[in-house]
């Protein structure tokens, strides 16, 4: 993220001595991406954050996945994973339950109404969509003010945490990856503005307001890193004083919130494709989302989905708003998730493609996540899937079966 921030108290020149108020000295760290080549902060700590008085083995979430296979389109209700009375036993870290993922990215879902521990991602940045409920999210840099419809993009290695607020759970979808996430790279001009064909600009990221600081002792933080041959593992760290000490940063890396509601759809007289849906990217993957919009106005316009062919990429697609006019009479609605991998052809039911000529507006919701090598299906994935799913086009499936 290329767009400059200053909060709180920095000396007027970098690797400096900045003092304070005792005569002592801050502590000045550098947060950078890629080996000192990429966008970066530097943050101001009271203590130096490398102290740590104990580290012990901690398991994240259970990560292990199989392969869709034999290939099959998948369906998920992921609002099946957390039945209401159990919401308030989890927090939004340790209560994730992945539904697909690979080497690149994997994806979560979780309903949380506790707060969590103080947890940072050391394999990649994080991208939470929050489907419902309200929190803020504290971190190093400050605290983040999170609603329904908003994109929280927390960097790898930020030090933060969940609190639920408002009374009702967090609902999240967790995109989790193994590199950086951020804006499409033709959003951007080469310095890193973003240029007027863009469907969101500066204005529409909010980042945190003021430093937050934090007293305590012997602070426990969750850190999920990689292991052995490639495997996902976690140490917890004990820290002599609260991590939450900057007292003021400056940089181009940084949380943000992104609410998609500021998302400016692009329409045309003919149906568009994806990439006009698209709000982030990362390595081998991308987000996209589907917001309420006019849609094609040519005469003898189709206004849902050509029947498309995913050679290079499988396509999820999280339900979220709405009424999804291409997938009616399939079974999807709000909480799920369809998997339409590469190899397979896919669109709407014939009833929908039909019924949606004369259309001018579709009132869905819906974020999207392509994948250039193929996903695998997590722990959560047999728990809430629809098995006759895949026969929902044909109208029947093995022996006659049909789907629902």
């Amino acid at each position: 993220m290329a767009y400059y921030r200053l909060l709180g108290d920095v000396p007027p020149k970098r690797h400096t001595r900045h003092h304070r108020p005792d005569g002592g000295l801050y502590y000045e760290e550098l947060m950078g991406e890629e080996g000192f080549s990429s966008d970066s902060s530097l943050l101001y700590h009271r203590h130096p954050p490398s102290a740590i008085v104990d580290a012990t083995a901690w398991q994240p979430p259970n990560a292990d996945t199989e392969p869709n296979h034999p290939l099959r389109p998948r369906h998920l209700r992921l609002h099946a994973l957390f039945p209401v009375e159990d919401a308030k036993r989890h927090d939004v870290v340790t209560g994730r339950r992945m539904v697909l993922g690979n080497a690149d990215v994997r994806i979560s879902y979780v309903v949380a109404g506790e707060p969590s521990p103080l947890y940072r991602n050391a394999l990649g940045d994080e991208c939470v969509y929050v489907e419902s409920g309200e929190a803020t999210v504290e971190t190093v840099f400050g605290a983040l003010s999170v609603r329904q419809g908003d994109y929280v993009i927390l960097p790898r290695a930020t030090t933060h945490r969940w609190l639920p607020a408002g009374g009702e759970p967090v609902r999240a979808y967790v995109i989790e990856a193994n590199s950086h996430i951020g804006p499409a790279r033709r959003y951007l001009s080469r310095y890193g503005q973003f240029l007027e064909h863009a469907p969101y600009c500066e204005r529409d990221l909010h980042g945190p307001a003021e430093p937050l600081l934090a007293d305590g002792a012997d602070v426990e933080v969750l850190v999920k890193h990689r292991g052995r041959g490639g495997t996902i593992t976690g140490t917890r760290y004990v820290y002599p004083h609260h991590p939450f000490d900057v007292v003021g940063w400056d940089g181009c890396l940084y949380p943000y919130t992104f609410n998609v509601a500021d998302f400016e759809p692009i329409t045309g007289r003919v149906h568009q494709p994806p990439p006009v849906h698209q709000v982030f990217e990362g390595d081998n993957f991308v987000v996209c989302n589907f917001v309420p919009r006019k849609v094609d106005y040519h005469p003898q316009a189709i206004p849902v989905p050509y029947y498309h062919s995913n050679v290079d990429s499988d396509e999820v697609m999280f339900y979220c708003g709405g009424d999804y006019e291409a997938r009616k009479g399939s079974g999807i609605g709000l909480g799920s998730i369809s998997l339409h991998p590469g190899g397979y052809a896919h669109g709407p039911l014939p009833t929908a493609y039909e019924r949606s000529a004369g259309i001018e507006f579709f009132d869905e919701l819906a974020v999207m996540v392509d994948t250039f090598r193929p996903l695998e299906l997590g722990e959560a994935a047999g728990a809430c899937e629809d098995p006759g799913y895949a026969w929902t086009w044909a109208g029947r499936g093995p022996s006659g079966a049909t789907g629902d």
